[in-house]
């Protein structure tokens, strides 16, 4: 089972844990409801999405409210700590939190005292704190973007408000940055690297390029990236190794943008909608592909 944990822009969203549901525009765990825009929820219904499909269980998500000031984050840390003991998921990925070191921490040791290790996925603000920390290799993937690889290739920003100008400046130099993240050991086990090209990493170099099809009108559409995220996340928990896992997620993602035929005023769970017919195709176009260790 796939658990992913997060929060959402909602300071009265209480700490729920529980399995989700998903209609056209909200998802609900515990009786709680929040749209389907962008961030933890985005992720969430993409994950569903796939996992549908898969015939597989629906997420399990440990959310609660926070709008940046860290009270809704430090709870969620300290549940974690506390209650990751009482589950066995395939694999948990971390998303929007606020970055606090020493919390993490906690929350990776409970991960490394469970009976079987889940794979581990961190995106967004785990992403850097788990970089902060010292511990990415400790992850099975990070899936930043361009801005957020930026830091993960500086070695010396200890916040990715720090991060030099010089390498912010290589956005179109990713890998680069993949290279140098990985000699100062700022990465995890594998990188999916979103944007108008995805890159499927890890530190023997750059496995595969997803460029097609190319959707500009799903750049100004924002939410895209969550998706990809909970795509993969959702692949990576029914049983794809990693990097076929993340091919497959970034052609899927691509497909249902393409399915969605948008416009600059598309909403994002307009695509979310069209996962399942993007998966579904890509798989019947190469069958045997759906099971374990899939190749892509």
């Amino acid at each position: 089972m796939l658990a992913v944990v997060g929060t959402v822009p909602d300071e009265g969203f209480p700490l729920v844990a529980g399995p989700i549901t998903v209609d056209d525009r909200h998802l609900t765990v515990q009786g709680q409801k929040t749209p389907i825009t962008r961030g933890t929820a985005a992720l969430l219904a993409a994950a569903a999405s796939c996992l549908e499909v898969l015939d597989r269980p629906a997420p399990f998500a440990f959310l609660v409210g926070d709008i940046g000031l860290g009270q809704g984050s430090g709870r969620l840390y300290e549940h974690l700590t506390l209650n990751l003991g009482q589950y066995q998921f395939s694999a948990i990925a971390f998303h929007y939190i606020l970055p606090i070191v020493d919390w993490h921490n906690r929350v990776l040791f409970a991960v490394q005292d469970l009976a079987a290790r889940p794979r581990l996925i961190a995106d967004a603000g785990y992403m850097y704190v788990a970089k902060m920390s010292g511990q990415a290799p400790e992850y099975d993937l990070f899936t930043p973007d361009a801005g957020e690889l930026a830091f993960l290739a500086d070695e010396e920003a200890p916040h990715p408000f720090y991060t030099r100008g010089f390498i912010l400046h290589q956005d179109n130099q990713v890998p680069e940055l993949i290279a140098r993240a990985y000699a100062h050991e700022n990465a995890a086990q594998h990188l999916l690297v979103k944007g108008p090209k995805d890159y499927v990493a890890a530190k023997e170099g750059i496995m595969a390029v997803i460029a097609e099809p190319g959707i500009a009108a799903l750049e100004p559409i924002g939410g895209t990236g969550d998706t990809l995220t909970g795509i993969v996340s959702a692949l990576v928990a029914a049983g794809y190794d990693i990097v076929p896992g993340a091919i497959l997620a970034a052609r899927v993602n691509r497909m249902a943008g393409y399915l969605a035929q948008p416009t600059p005023a598309t909403r994002l769970e307009e695509m979310v909608r069209h996962i399942p017919a993007a998966l579904k195709l890509i798989l019947e176009e190469q069958p045997g592909q759906e099971g374990k260790s899939a190749k892509i």
